[in-house]
């Protein structure tokens, strides 16, 4: 089991900001939302940090909310008060900030792991990566913004196609549909996504 569930490093003017529940696929549970929080008002304030990097580790980006914590509503799990406490202030967070934020999807980014991919301002996908709204494949409705970014990025009709039918987005689609902003090698995603913050950085 990691130690921390978010790890953060500075490098060149770049805060990289990276998931690390990898025997989960960096599922967000309390912990993992409150670690991020703390992680990108670390970045905010750091008159170092001029660009953000923001990836998971292992084999996912972030498969969305770890449905093991929710199982058991008897602990006092509220999916409300999670979307209002925990999701929506990391989202306006990454959404607002005052530096670039890059997504670099290293793998699977699912429910609210694809919503946070599109509160960041650039996305950079691995081609062995795949994007899936998953939403309504678990009876919710879209939530951590991704109503909010999804039209706004690629239109309302293809928007809707993605959300009610919920197929996996491979990257090649990804890209063609202005999802993403490059699709890289698995081995060259993290070098492309420092090589483009670091041009911020500068």
């Amino acid at each position: 089991m990691p130690d921390t569930t978010v790890l953060t490093s500075l490098d060149g003017g770049v805060f990289t900001i990276t998931l690390n529940r990898p025997e989960a696929y960096n599922a967000f549970n309390t912990a993992l939302l409150k670690d991020l929080a703390e992680a990108l008002k670390q970045a905010e304030k750091s008159k170092d940090a001029r660009a953000i990097v923001l990836t998971g580790n292992g084999k996912a980006f972030c498969a969305g909310q770890d449905l093991k914590e929710v199982k058991d509503f008897s602990n006092g799990f509220s999916f409300s008060e999670t979307v209002v406490n925990g999701y929506n202030p990391v989202i306006v967070k990454l959404a607002t900030i005052s530096k670039p934020v890059i997504a670099a999807i290293n793998g699977a980014a699912a429910g609210a792991g694809f919503s946070l991919a599109l509160a960041c301002d650039l996305r950079v996908m691995s081609a062995s990566a795949k994007l899936s709204t998953a939403f309504i494949k678990i009876g919710l409705v879209p939530d951590s913004g991704a109503s909010f970014f999804l039209p706004r990025l690629i239109g309302h009709s293809r928007a809707f196609e993605l959300m009610t039918l919920s197929d996996d987005i491979l990257p090649e689609h990804a890209l063609s549909i202005g999802l993403v902003n490059r699709v890289v090698p698995a081995d060259a995603l993290m070098t492309e996504a420092m090589n483009i913050a670091k041009r911020y950085a500068e």
